[in-house]
C-alpha cells in the first residue's frame, strides 16, 4: 500500500502544557507527574515513568497543565526545541512542551522516531527574539509520511534494533575515551614518581610569580588575546575559547606582566590545577584568576614545570593548599611562591618532557580516533532515520543497509 503524507494535526491531538503558580504549596508535591524540557534533556531512555516534580489535583485544576494519556509523545517546544520522551504513565508538562496524543493512524514510537529525524526542521519553524519557540499551529502543519500501521511497527522494530547497536557502540567508544584519559593520567604520573634524588625548593626560588588584573576588560572582535581560565585544558591553550582586547587595553593590562613564550600560566581560582605554556607569537594579557610563572631557565625547563604542575602528584599537593570558599575554591596567589617544587637535572628534565610529549601525541591520536567514531555513530543514526521515513529501510539489511 502506498504511503500517505498527512499534517501532524490530523494524526495527533496537540496539547499545550502549563505550570501551576510556584508560590502556592497546595499545587505541588502531589501524585501527578509533571515534566519540563530541562528534565527531558537529562534522559537517556525514550521512556519516562517518573518526574522530578509532581503536582496536585489543585495544581492541575488551577493551571493550563493537562494529563496526557500513556504512550503520548512529549516534545520540548522551547529552550530547546527537540527533546523527546514517551510517557508510560499519565503525565503533565510545563508550557515549554507540546504533548502529542496519537490517533488511530499513527504508532507512538513511529512518531517519536519521525520527530527525532526532523529536529532541524522543527527548530527552523520556531520563532522568537529572545529564544525560539515552536507554536502549536506550526507543529500541526508539519507533514508526516504515514505508511500502514503494520509497516510503521516493522520500521520501529528495525530502528529499535539498529539504535540499540549504535547505543552500545557509542557507549564503548565513550568508555575508550575515558580509558584514554586515564592512560594519559597514568603516564603523566609515572614520569614524576621517583623524586628521591631530586632537589626540593619553592616555586619562588626557581621563578617569578605574577597575577593578572583583578577585573575584566572590554572585549573586542580582534586584537591581542585576552587569556581567561576557560582557555586552559590539560596543559594546552584552547585557541577557540580565547577573546580579544584593544591595543590600549592590552598595554594597560600588561603593565604588571606581559606574557612571553615559555611562561607558564595557571588558574588560581575555580579551575584549579589547570595550566598551559605561552607559545611563540602569541600576544596576550592575563585575565582574572590567572597567574603566571616565569621560571629560571638555567635550572628549570618551562615544559617540565608545566607537566609537573598538572601531574596527579602535584594536583594532590595543591589540594592541601586550597582555600574553600562559599561559592568557589582558590589558591592564594600571595602564598604561591612558597609552594614546594622538586626537580632533577636539566638533562633529566628534558628527557622527561620528551617522554611525556610522546605520550601526549599518542593519546591525542587515540582520542581523535574514538571521537571520530562517536561522531560517525551519530551520523549513522541520522542516515538510518532518513532512510526509514523515505521507505528505504529493509528488515533483511538492518543496520548495514
Amino acid at each position: 500500500m502506498a504511503w500517505r503524507v498527512m499534517p501532524l494535526g490530523e494524526l495527533c491531538e496537540v496539547v499545550n502544557g502549563g505550570t501551576p503558580k510556584t508560590g502556592i504549596d497546595e499545587y505541588w508535591g502531589g501524585e501527578h507527574l509533571w515534566i519540563t524540557p530541562a528534565e527531558m534533556g537529562k534522559r537517556e531512555s525514550p521512556y519516562a515513568d517518573d518526574t522530578e516534580r509532581k503536582i496536585t489535583d489543585a495544581g492541575l485544576q488551577n493551571s493550563s497543565a493537562r494529563l496526557l494519556p500513556p504512550h503520548s509523545v512529549i516534545l520540548s517546544s522551547r529552550a530547546p526545541i527537540g527533546h523527546l520522551v514517551i510517557n508510560t504513565e499519565p503525565m503533565a508538562t510545563n508550557q515549554g512542551c507540546k504533548g502529542l496524543v496519537p490517533g488511530p493512524l499513527i504508532d507512538h514510537k513511529y512518531l517519536f522516531y519521525f520527530l527525532g529525524s526532523i529536529v532541524d526542521l522543527l527548530n527552523a519553524l520556531g520563532t522568537g527574539a529572545t529564544f525560539k519557540e515552536l507554536s502549536g499551529g506550526k507543529l500541526k502543519e508539519v507533514l508526516v509520511p504515514v505508511p500502514p500501521l503494520s509497516e510503521q511497527k516493522r520500521i520501529v522494530a528495525i530502528l529499535d534494533e539498529a539504535f540499540e547497536g549504535i547505543r552500545i557502540a557509542t557507549a564503548n567508544a565513550e568508555k575508550n575515551l575515558v580509558n584514554a584519559r586515564e592512560l594519559f593520567e597514568s603516564g603523566l604520573g609515572a614520569a614524576f614518581e621517583d623524586q628521591q634524588t631530586w632537589t626540593t625548593t619553592t616555586i619562588g626560588q626557581i621563578g617569578d610569580v605574577f597575577d593578572g588584573p583583578h577585573a575584566t576588560p572590554t572585549i573586542t572582535d580582534q586584537g591581542p588575546i585576552f587569556l581567561g581560565i576557560e582557555a586552559l585544558r590539560d596543559g594546552e591553550l584552547v585557541i577557540g575559547k580565547m577573546r580579544h582586547v584593544s591595543r590600549d587595553t592590552f598595554e594597560q593590562w600588561t603593565r604588571r606582566v606581559r606574557p612571553a613564550p615559555g611562561d607558564v600560566v595557571f588558574s588560581y581560582e575555580t579551575r584549579l590545577g589547570q595550566a598551559a605554556i605561552i607559545p611563540e607569537d602569541l600576544e596576550c594579557c592575563l585575565g582574572r584568576r590567572m597567574g603566571l610563572v616565569r621560571v629560571d631557565r638555567s635550572r628549570i625547563d618551562p615544559k617540565f614545570f608545566l607537566y609537573s604542575y598538572i601531574s596527579p602528584q602535584y594536583r594532590r599537593f595543591l589540594e592541601t593548599k586550597i582555600m574553600r570558599g562559599a561559592t568557589v575554591d582558590r589558591l592564594s596567589i600571595r602564598d604561591f611562591p612558597s609552594f614546594s617544587f622538586a626537580y632533577p637535572s636539566l638533562e633529566r628534565q628534558r628527557k622527561i618532557v620528551a617522554l611525556i610529549e610522546a605520550t601526549i601525541t599518542a593519546n591525542r591520536q587515540l582520542r581523535a580516533h574514538h571521537e571520530a567514531k562517536i561522531a560517525s555513530y551519530g551520523n549513522l543514526k541520522q542516515s538510518i532515520l532518513s532512510r526509514a521515513f523515505s521507505g528505504q529501510l529493509t528488515a533483511t539489511k538492518g543496520l548495514a543497509a
